[in-house]
């Protein structure tokens, strides 16, 4: 077995976001993480073999914006993300790169991203394909589930060479794989109370109009998820 560490890779500027993000993977993989933000520093040198894996999160960063209108922050957040998905694409390394990640992933790889198939703050229930269910990390899931999910951004179709995993009615690629690299639109780490604490923080971000924002927490509280998280602890135990 390998005796590297996972490798958490942060991308939320936002402090309380990012620590409560990192505390939710790293309850949900069930191991040790080690972590680096991205935002305030580069992708470490060597990092692609000091690692066993990477796990990335999500981010109020959107990756189909205008390239004159990113911060020289974000294109470098961007970049190292995307090193670290083509690492893992070409079986060099492990990675599962959630929402923001996914988004990156896909451009990488020749996909599309836009805004067409955004989805709101709340629930979204996902679809596991037959090739998930072969998938030694998407196996074991029931064949539907409930996610969280929260992201103004998404992709009609997988790129070009990637496995679909799973899909959804109001985003159709929902989670795909190429290589050792996974991806997932929705946010397998959260709970109820993870994810109620990052809605307090991006209330004013424009996922949800801020009056509805008590019926936006209420809801997620009100609902059963339960599932996503052995994703995470499917892929740590790789």
């Amino acid at each position: 077995m390998d005796s590297r560490p996972l490798l958490f890779l942060g991308a939320r500027p936002e402090q309380n976001a990012a620590d409560g993000e990192f505390a939710a993977f790293a309850a949900a993989a069930g191991v040790s993480l080690a972590r680096h933000d991205l935002t305030r520093s580069p992708l470490p040198e060597g990092a692609l073999d000091r690692y066993a894996g990477f796990i990335g999160g999500g981010s109020p960063f959107n990756v189909g914006d205008p390239e004159a209108g990113k911060s020289d922050t974000q294109r470098r957040v961007e970049a190292d993300l995307a090193r670290v998905a083509g690492a893992a694409a070409s079986g060099a390394t492990r990675a599962l790169l959630t929402c923001y990640g996914i988004g990156i992933a896909t451009r990488l790889l020749g996909g599309t991203i836009d805004r067409t198939f955004g989805e709101d703050t709340g629930t979204t229930e996902v679809t596991v394909g037959a090739d998930g269910a072969a998938d030694p990390v998407f196996g074991a899931l029931p064949a539907t589930f409930t996610a969280y999910t929260a992201h103004k951004e998404g992709s009609g179709t997988t790129p070009t060479g990637a496995v679909a995993l799973a899909t959804s009615d109001g985003c159709p690629v929902q989670a795909y794989r190429v290589g050792s690299l996974w991806t997932t639109q929705f946010h397998p780490e959260l709970t109820a109370d993870s994810f109620a604490a990052r809605i307090a923080v991006y209330r004013d971000f424009g996922y949800f109009d801020p009056d509805d924002y008590a019926a936006v927490v209420a809801g997620v509280r009100a609902a059963t998820v339960t599932v996503p998280t052995a994703i995470v602890a499917a892929f740590a135990a790789l």
